[in-house]
């Protein structure tokens, strides 16, 4: 943690004539995490959130505001498993345009398909195969946007290479390559807006602001989201599926930026404009050519617990996860929300079990994740996490499940 962050903390703990003790029992952690992180030690955002609400403040305060990064050590296979990628996203440019090969357009119900195929291999967390496909459809869709004869084809073709660009994102994002992630999402952004496809860019403003969130940019993130919400309100009374969970996804992001920035009541009226369009959708919608992913009363509640996740209210998480909107019964008629936003949920009751000293039940949800999700589960701090917490506090020997998921998450047994 850089020195800035630490001398904000001591700053606003003064400011309120507070002593250590003090700031530790008003944010409910210990007193040597605030020892420690005064004299610049590392701390998830979970804990900066709650030092900030003790402290009322936005989170976002106790960020250095022109922090120098680490050096990086090695960035791994990643440099050359996305290089074809790295090329189409960020070509070089120089004085002089350099004429490159050139891919033919494609008949655009081929790269549909194509683009379509991609995105199932990503929610099966196929990520090396995702990684494969997205340079050809990238080339594919580039050809036939450079060919697009008349404005009809021409709309035609931009919204298809937006949406390319958007799966693009969503992978990168997901695998956290986040400058180009960025390129990824604000291309496919401006190529919707080029031809006023104003609901497909909304999409990717969506996942521009998940990207937001995952780089901490709090208020960047809530105001975009919200802003773009007031530009795509639907007529509730006869709205679209897609245009509702468009909205309702929106909300989802604002509140999840406010909740992290401890803006209580910015987070609290968004989750009520979340749920009013999960209401209206009246079950969980999934078509990934109209909005980012799949949306619904199920996916709300989701999110509700995992804002008490984030403030560390293990018994809210455990009292609210597996009724209402996720009791059995209702998943039968809400349906299932998508596996990433399914698989979070999980991990977030691991925790919550891992926080309680049920490490039992703790372990049996990693192994339901990994079951499920074993590639996904690979790219969750929040697993690694739960399961350094379970092995920190366990006097046994290991037990057959826990030797599992110590080899998968590649955590010091």
């Amino acid at each position: 943690m850089s020195p800035e962050i630490s001398t904000n903390i001591r700053k606003h703990r003064r400011r309120l004539g507070w002593s250590q003790e003090r700031l530790a029992e008003a944010a409910g952690v210990s007193l040597g995490t605030v020892r420690k992180l005064e004299q610049g030690g590392v701390a998830r955002v979970e804990t900066l959130a709650q030092l900030a609400e003790a402290l009322d403040v936005d989170t976002a305060a106790l960020f250095a505001p022109a922090a120098s990064p680490e050096p990086v050590r090695d960035d791994g296979p990643s440099r050359q498993q996305l290089l074809d990628l790295r090329r189409h996203l960020m070509p070089p440019v120089g004085l002089v345009d350099v004429a490159g090969a050139q891919e033919a357009g494609v008949p655009r119900s081929v790269l549909l398909h194509d683009i379509d195929e991609a995105h199932a291999l990503y929610q099966a967390d196929r990520y090396d195969s995702v990684a494969r496909r997205l340079p050809g459809i990238l080339s594919a869709a580039g050809g036939s946007a450079r060919v697009a004869d008349g404005d009809e084809q021409r709309h035609q073709t931009l919204v298809t290479r937006a949406q390319a660009l958007f799966l693009t994102g969503k992978y990168l994002t997901q695998v956290r390559q986040y400058d180009l992630a960025y390129q990824a999402l604000a291309s496919g952004i401006r190529d919707a807006r080029e031809v006023e496809a104003t609901s497909a860019a909304a999409v990717g403003v969506i996942g521009l602001c998940w990207l937001l969130l995952r780089q901490d940019r709090f208020a960047e993130c809530a105001d975009l989201a919200s802003d773009t919400a007031d530009a795509v309100e639907p007529r509730m009374s006869k709205a679209a599926p897609e245009e509702l969970a468009i909205w309702g996804e929106l909300f989802l992001r604002v509140a999840a930026a406010a909740v992290r920035n401890n803006r209580k009541e910015e987070a609290k009226g968004a989750r009520r404009m979340a749920a009013t369009a999960a209401r209206a959708i009246g079950r969980e919608h999934a078509d990934f050519r109209t909005h980012w992913a799949a949306f619904g009363p199920a996916t709300a509640e989701i999110k509700v617990i995992e804002d008490l996740s984030l403030k560390g209210d293990a018994r809210g998480v455990l009292r609210r996860a597996d009724t209402g909107p996720l009791h059995k019964d209702s998943l039968r008629a809400y349906g299932i929300p998508g596996s990433n936003v399914w698989g979070r949920y999980r991990l977030d009751v691991a925790r919550a079990h891992s926080l309680t000293g049920a490490h039992h039940d703790a372990t049996c949800e990693l192994m339901g994740v990994f079951r499920s999700q074993p590639e996904w589960m690979r790219h969750q701090p929040m697993a690694r996490r739960v399961l350094e917490n379970v092995l920190r506090t366990r006097t046994r020997t290991l037990t057959d499940d826990m030797r599992t998921l110590v080899a998968h998450l590649g955590v010091s047994g």
